[in-house]
Order: C-alpha cells, then sequence, then structure tokens
C-alpha cells in the first residue's frame, strides 16, 4: 500500500501483467500495419509509459506525434477537455493511431477524433492500455486494448494523482478508507463466535464464516456448492480456489457493507494471499488479524463446562479438546507471523467477563 498526496492506494496490477498485455497489442499492431507507416499520437501526460513499450516493440517504419490534454482534476474527470499543446503534422491520408493510457467517459478521446477530424483526417485507430466499458458512454471505436477495468481510479505506469505515481511501474487502485476487514482468529471455547455477533453489530460489518458458506452452498445446490460437495465426498479438500471464489460471492452481495470479519479463512499462508488479492480488486484490504488469547487450561476447562449442555462430543473429551487447541495454534502461528509482518496482527486478552472483552477489542479496532 502507498500514499499519495492524502490518499492511500492499494495494489491493482502488476508489472507483468501489464507487459503482457501490452505485448498482445504490439502484436496486433504489427500485424495490422504492415507496410502502413502510422503515425502515432502519443496523449500526454500519462500514455508516455505505454507509447513508449509499444514503440519499441513496433517493428515497421512508423513516425511519432505527442498533444497533450487533460480533463482530470484529482480523482474526478472534469467533462471537459483543455488543449494544451496541439497537433502540427499533417494527417490527410495518413494511417493515424492515437496512443491513449486510458479511457474511461471517453472525454479525452472524443475531442482528440475531433480534432483530427478538422485537420482532414479520414480513418484513424485508437490504442489505450487500459479501458472502463462500464463508464465508456461515447460512439468512437476503441480499436485495441490492453486490459478491460471495472470503474476504480488507478495511478501509476503514466497514471497519476495530482502529478504523483506516474513512475511506479505496478499500477495501484484508490484504497477504500472507510472498510473495516477483519480476519478473527481465537482458540477453540475463546468466545470468538460471541464476540464475532457484537462486533458485527457494533461497527456494521458483515460476519463471514467459511463453515456456513460452504453450508449454504452445499445445501443450496450452487454451481460452487456442488463443486465443493465432489471433493468432500472423495474425501478431498476443497481446492483454495473454490473456497474465495464462494468468498468472493459473499463479499459482491455485500458491496455497500462498512467491512468484513472474515471467520475460519484463511488457514495458511497461500489462502491469505487469495484474500489479499480478492480484497484487493475489491478496492480495499485487510485492516488487522484479531485473535484472543486465552490460556490452555481455561480454554479445557470452559469446554469441559459447555460440553454438559452443548450436546457435542468433542466438548466432553480433554483428549479432543486439547488437541483442538494444538491444531489451532499450528495453523495460527503461520498466520500470526503473516500479519505480523505487515503489523496488522493484534493478540487481545480473552479472559473475563463478555463486555470486558469486547471492550479490548473495540480499543484495537478503534485504532485501525
Amino acid at each position: 500500500m502507498i500514499k499519495l498526496h492524502d490518499l492511500w492506494f492499494v495494489p491493482f496490477l502488476n508489472k507483468d501483467r501489464i507487459e503482457a498485455a501490452i505485448d498482445e497489442v504490439s502484436d496486433k499492431l504489427n500485424e495490422d500495419l504492415v507496410d502502413e507507416n502510422p503515425l502515432f499520437i502519443v496523449v500526454l501526460n500519462g500514455a508516455f509509459m505505454f507509447a513508449t513499450e509499444v514503440l519499441k516493440r513496433y517493428t515497421h517504419s512508423c513516425e511519432v506525434s505527442f498533444v497533450k490534454l487533460t480533463s482530470y482534476e484529482g480523482t474526478a474527470t472534469t467533462n471537459r477537455v483543455n488543449e494544451l499543446i496541439g497537433l502540427e503534422e499533417d494527417v490527410v491520408g495518413r494511417t493515424v493511431v492515437i496512443i491513449e493510457d486510458i479511457i474511461d467517459t471517453g472525454t479525452t478521446i472524443e475531442a482528440l477524433s475531433g480534432l483530427l477530424e478538422s485537420k482532414g483526417c479520414e480513418t484513424y485507430k485508437v490504442v489505450t492500455l487500459f479501458l472502463k466499458p462500464e463508464v465508456y458512454n461515447k460512439n468512437i471505436n476503441i480499436d485495441y486494448v490492453g486490459i478491460e477495468i471495472p470503474k476504480r481510479f488507478i495511478v501509476g505506469y503514466g497514471l497519476d494523482y495530482n502529478g504523483l505515481g506516474r513512475n511506479l511501474t505496478d499500477v495501484y487502485q484508490l484504497k477504500s478508507t472507510n472498510m473495516t476487514n477483519l480476519v478473527l482468529f481465537g482458540p477453540p471455547g475463546a468466545g470468538k463466535g460471541t464476540q464475532a455477533e457484537v462486533l458485527k453489530q457494533k461497527y456494521n460489518l458483515v460476519h463471514i464464516s467459511t463453515g456456513d458458506v460452504f453450508r449454504y452452498n452445499i445445501k443450496n445446490a450452487t454451481e460452487l456448492g456442488t463443486l465443493a460437495k465432489s471433493y468432500i465426498d472423495k474425501g478431498q479438500l476443497v481446492p483454495d480456489e473454490v473456497t474465495i471464489n464462494m468468498l468472493n460471492a459473499e463479499v459482491d452481495k455485500n458491496s455497500d457493507a462498512k467491512g468484513f470479519i472474515f471467520d475460519g479463512f484463511p488457514r495458511t499462508e497461500a489462502q491469505a494471499d487469495s484474500l489479499a488479492e480478492l480484497l484487493t480488486s475489491k478496492g480495499t484490504s485487510v485492516s488487522a488479524m484479531v485473535a484472543l488469547e486465552v490460556d490452555d487450561e481455561v480454554l479445557v476447562q470452559r469446554l469441559l463446562e459447555r460440553g454438559k449442555t452443548s450436546g457435542r462430543a468433542d466438548d466432553s473429551d480433554e483428549g479432543v479438546i486439547r488437541n483442538r487447541i494444538k491444531v489451532y495454534y499450528d495453523e495460527t502461528a503461520i498466520l500470526k507471523n503473516y500479519y505480523q509482518k505487515q503489523d496488522k496482527y493484534f493478540g487481545v486478552d480473552g479472559v473475563g467477563a463478555i463486555n470486558e472483552i469486547t471492550e479490548r477489542l473495540v480499543s484495537v479496532i478503534d485504532t485501525l
């Protein structure tokens, strides 16, 4: 995560993904423009990195010109274009290719097409590194698209926020700063379920229990539930990809949420990476891993007491209880280290009255 001026941005697309898209676009240009001697018009400032890579890959003769137009102030388009540096070359009868960094509403490309037509250009092609199809509202055809992206404000690879970020080789998206996303952990008997319900109500968060999500999908025979059941029936572990797709569906169902409590996921570093990628794609990130810490002997006594009324066999056998606690710590140790490296791990004393434990959790969450 990086900070530019007053805003935080989270990773969105890495350099390898961007360069793969540039390779594809460049291959098509080389194939389509053989013997055309095209005039490439680079839209500054944003397209300079993209244009450089495209032109390095273009293997035929060409000419290059530059125009500078702008329709952004801060993170919002102004829906107006100011021509700062115009086009001097003769475009009559030429094969013209406009190179853009990003096209959203299409205001800039519309203004540039009008400029070309006023100078006698009859046909031209448009190539852009990024396109936001859900907001593009012009009738101008976009001939070559590197990557289609959702309606998000991004920086990097030539794109900026008030002058900063153009030099970044990866692309970042604006972080949704109003979301609180917690990975909640606690050993068996720590009271995690009780506290999750309290935190959900207090912070208006959505509680996503992996176990509940699995049961819902399997019971309702969803496509993902059927796929998960096919592995379970064979005695196999459900692949992480299936689990993360289920969580993605739950997050999408609650797109207006203030944040999420993830319960039972992740369990491994690979799953933690997958969760980070999922949240990054939504413009947010894990705020913290919060773990309730309770002495083993207290947990054993709590569970044995609970077993008198819960009817659960695994709450009545001390040997089983101690093994469950051991498994928890074996799993959590990996994730504790993972989130500690990001300064996102918070251990909270889980002994005391429910309201006392809640106060401790709240004091942590309120600092995030």
